[in-house]
């Protein structure tokens, strides 16, 4: 069967690439593409870094063909701006994946559905219900019990010198806020949200053959389409209970004011209504959308506050003279009080600056979430032609010595200093939270929660790697995915130093 299938593939891919060559002159540069698997050779383990090798060869805006799908990769602020400042209307879509497909209900989440009403009507709705400011200031008092919660658990490690798990901390604590803010509650026994989470970001980040020979799709090589359905099935099941448990307890119960109500109930209170005021809207909101929506929020806001936090923990450790330039300024500015505070966090000018190198060398997503042409067009000279597959190499931005000198490879928070770049800004030089109309409609609640979790550990904690370890050998390495953590969990002991 296998030699007849390879056979297949070899002669179709002779009469597209014939098609192909003829209809799509002057793309923009980039290597030659072998028969069948195009330059999908070329990758590695860590795309990011492998794209990155290539641009330095071919340019900022270089094409690639992986398999049979036509990509081009952009790998600089100025290239960045073109696509998406300039153009951003065209590459405003997402491609259809397998993983997008299985993981997102049909595509019905934020995240990966089509450029369309669907989609802005679903943005709208999230941004205004749950992602406002009224609505996530009315969570702050929830956010405090947590933080207070992890100090405590902290402040328990450090009294035996206990070595903690940073890196599970941190994730155990965003998961409280996120699903209490979505949820209403707490995860119990029957919720493993953070590891399935954990499970669908690596999954849809991990190399898919049938993606790009979509011929091999029906035959599932690789087992990725099982492991697509079982954790969707899993995530179904939680999903399930929590809407059920919602529906019965309003039916029970006296109407909720909107300020009592967490994004499930939302939800529910907006089926009925939108069907018949919000004509647009009528066919957004039915159980799979539901179950679609809630799984966009809460596998972005978990993974990508918990991945940033983890990076931001690890930069400071790993450099002790910017660890205590921040202990000078949250010592300045919060005082003695409990808990480093919401409205302290405006006031912490070397904590953004902090979190914005951090961005830099070590991004939450190397690669955003690839982007789709919706129209044939011309950029610099080049043409891209309609389905084009765009990439963002984030990674690549903070290594260009053009944008950030020749010091670029030093960790130094001071080149913001006096700097109005930031992450909603207009020069494309910090994507932490993404890009042009597709960028996270969360970057408030994302960096609210950074803040928090960062600056109280930090103020009230001194940290020390086990083992006697030395913060320059600390490993800063990453694993791949559609955001990329640390490789190794970072593992540190709290010394608590705050007021007794």
């Amino acid at each position: 069967m296998y030699p007849i299938i390879v056979a297949l593939l070899l002669i179709l891919t002779g009469i597209s690439l014939r098609r192909w060559s003829s209809a799509n002159k002057n793309l923009p540069p980039g290597p030659v593409p072998l028969p069948v698997i195009g330059n999908l050779h070329l990758l590695g383990n860590l795309p990011h870094r492998s794209f990155h090798t290539l641009s330095q060869k071919y340019g900022p805006i270089m094409s690639v063909r992986l398999g049979s799908v036509q990509f081009v990769i952009v790998s600089s602020p100025d290239a960045a701006k073109l696509f998406f400042g300039t153009h951003d209307v065209v590459f405003a879509s997402r491609p259809k994946t397998l993983a997008a497909k299985y993981l997102s209900y049909d595509y019905k989440g934020v995240a990966f559905a089509e450029y369309g009403p669907y989609w802005r009507s679903v943005r709208k709705f999230c941004t205004v219900e749950l992602l406002s400011g009224t609505k996530i200031n009315g969570f702050a008092g929830m956010r405090r019990e947590e933080i207070g919660l992890m100090v405590e658990e902290m402040k328990a490690a450090s009294k035996v010198r206990k070595v903690v798990n940073l890196s599970e901390t941190v994730s155990s604590v965003i998961e409280g806020m996120i699903c209490r803010m979505l949820f209403g509650k707490k995860n119990d026994d029957r919720f493993v949200f953070k590891t399935l989470i954990d499970k669908c970001m690596e999954a849809a980040g991990s190399f898919n053959l049938a993606d790009f020979v979509p011929l091999l799709a029906p035959f599932d090589l690789q087992g990725m389409t099982k492991h697509y359905k079982s954790l969707i099935k899993e995530l179904d099941e939680m999903l399930e209970i929590l809407i059920d448990e919602h529906e019965k307890r309003n039916q029970t119960s006296e109407s909720l004011n909107r300020e009592q109500m967490d994004f499930i109930d939302i939800l529910l209170s907006l089926k009925q209504e939108y069907s018949t005021t919000h004509d647009e809207l009528s066919y957004t909101i039915d159980r799979s959308n539901m179950k679609a929506i809630s799984l966009d929020l809460v596998a972005g806001a978990i993974d990508t506050s918990k991945t940033s936090i983890e990076w931001v923990l690890s930069v400071l450790i790993k450099h002790p003279r910017v660890m205590n330039e921040l202990k000078k300024e949250l010592k300045a500015i919060v005082g003695d009080k409990p808990i480093v505070e919401e409205t302290d966090l405006t006031k912490l000018t070397y904590l953004h600056m902090v979190v914005k190198e951090s961005s830099r060398l070590y991004p939450t997503a190397p690669l955003l979430v690839p982007h789709q042409a919706r129209d044939d067009i011309k950029i610099k000279g080049y043409n891209i032609p309609k389905n084009t597959r765009v990439l963002v190499n984030y990674w690549a931005f903070g290594r260009d010595p053009n944008v950030w000198s020749d010091n670029w490879e030093e960790f130094l928070p001071e080149r913001f200093l006096d700097n109005e770049t930031d992450f909603r800004g207009q020069d494309f030089k910090l994507l932490q939270f993404g890009i042009g109309r597709r960028g996270c409609p969360g970057v408030n609640l994302g960096l609210l929660n950074i803040g928090l979790v960062v600056c109280n550990m930090v103020r009230w904690f001194d940290w020390e790697l086990p083992n006697g370890m030395s913060p320059s050998d600390l490993d800063m390495n990453e694993k791949f995915g559609l955001t990329a953590s640390r490789a190794k969990p970072l593992l540190a002991i709290p010394t608590f130093t705050g007021p007794k």
